[in-house]
């Protein structure tokens, strides 16, 4: 095998490899023969076809067979003769694929880009630090308290924050229209579940009531047949009921604690909103570490390997469709361009880390991160389980584990400052715009 290695521009490769013909020769004598013993043609007995029938009648297909196997198989003893790591899986063109001749063939391909590190203690970071005060685990009590509440009716006018059970007829000049009508159907009111307006009409009703709402369809409505039109719904309110929180022991008991007990569901509670606030301080933190880590180091891109994630971020991207994606339009590359670029790069940095720092996997960490990630389900042992017993799976929390490690490296040395805020700044981060 004769190899000749170009450089084409800054990481692309072009290895020009030419197998002998009497190899590939070879190859195809052994397939045919077996061939031979294994194939059934009318008029021959089994295992008696003579070679040239074979080769008449499958000769091309074999020979093509072979070449392409040949062609990946030489590429790869190639690059270790040349002691070249690709980025990437090579672009093959045939150059000369004639019976009798050399097979020639080029392989393009970009190779790794060299990745200098830089220093750690150039990275700042602003590390969150929070703690589950009293009146945090208050809140989160009300909070599911409200969420776990019971309506009770109540002989009163409705108002915003109670559940009417209604019952609704729409038309649109005078004619009924598909989806405009339901029977006993709950409504909380003012919490924008129907038409703009809709709600709004119904408080001050009480039980008994029947009120002629008037709406107009919003112009982006989906239904395009009623979108932007006038519509009146003949409402009767057959029930008006208010949220009434549950007790903490009702809820205890709701949530499957034994014997109601109060302390328990708040010693639970507590322990899970310190979990969550622990995950989301690790979360930030990461994420400002893996920023910081690709504003730092610039390097040249192996434009293969972006392709590849781009590619894949299709693919996920059309995967939330479902059926409806083979309907789609072509996404553009522009679209996934900039965040493909971006973790192939963080990608090739964290590996430069692992590799200098002679990172290993550390087994007491793996079983640490499978508990972790178990603990939110109600029969852990289970998920762990669910992990170990696939190796890709197992392998994806593995590269967890090392990625949580080059975290850690980089925080031990980067210069951190702790950042003062409340639980709910840092749970609801987005709380103060949404309302």
């Amino acid at each position: 095998m004769q190899v000749s290695v170009e450089t084409t521009s800054g990481l692309e490769r072009k290895l020009t490899i030419a197998v002998e013909a009497n190899k590939i020769d070879e190859a195809a004598l052994v397939k045919m023969k077996e061939l031979a013993r294994t194939q059934r043609l009318n008029g021959f007995r089994p295992g008696k076809i003579p070679l040239n029938v074979i080769k008449k009648r499958f000769g091309e297909h074999v020979r093509q067979d072979i070449i392409s196997d040949m062609m990946q198989r030489s590429f790869y003893e190639a690059v270790i003769q040349e002691k070249i790591q690709p980025a990437a899986a090579p672009h093959i063109e045939p150059i000369n694929m004639k019976e009798g001749a050399d097979l020639e063939f080029t392989a393009t391909f970009d190779i790794y880009p060299e990745v200098e590190l830089k220093d750690f203690s150039e990275i700042a970071i602003d590390k969150p630090t929070a703690e589950v005060t009293n009146d945090d685990l208050q809140n989160m009590l009300n909070t599911l308290r409200d969420q776990q509440a019971n309506w009770v009716e109540v002989k009163r006018k409705a108002k915003t924050d109670d559940q009417v059970i209604i019952d609704f007829a729409g038309s649109i000049d005078g004619e009924a229209f598909d989806g405009g009508s339901a029977t006993d159907f709950a409504l909380v009111l003012g919490k924008g579940q129907m038409i703009p307006g809709f709600e709004e009409q119904l408080e001050d009703s009480k039980a008994g009531d029947e009120v002629e709402v008037k709406v107009t369809f919003p112009e982006d409505y989906q239904n395009k047949e009623v979108a932007g039109k006038e519509a009146v719904f003949v409402t009767k309110v057959t029930k008006v009921n208010k949220k009434e929180p549950l007790k903490l022991a009702d809820l205890a008991e709701r949530l499957g604690i034994e014997n109601q007990d109060v302390a328990t569901l708040k010693a639970d509670i507590r322990k899970n909103m310190e979990r969550e606030l622990g995950q989301v301080v690790t979360s930030k933190v990461k994420q400002q570490v893996m920023d910081a880590l690709v504003a730092a180091h610039e390097f040249e891109m192996p434009q293969s390997m972006i392709q590849q994630e781009i590619a894949q971020q299709k693919q996920q991207a059309l995967a939330q469709f479902g059926d409806n994606a083979a309907n789609l339009p072509e996404l553009p590359d522009d679209l996934f361009s900039d965040k493909a670029t971006q973790r192939v790069k963080l990608g090739l940095v964290v590996g430069e880390i692992i590799k200098q720092h002679e990172i290993k996997t550390d087994n007491d960490k793996v079983k640490a991160k499978l508990e972790e990630l178990a603990s939110v389900y109600e029969k852990p042992e289970e998920v762990i389980n669910y992990y170990l017993s696939d190796e890709n799976r197992l392998h994806e929390v593995e590269q967890m584990v090392l990625e949580d490690s080059v975290i850690e490296l980089v925080q031990a040395t980067a210069k951190v400052t702790d950042k003062s805020m409340t639980f709910d700044e840092l749970m609801n981060p987005n709380k103060d715009t949404e309302e």
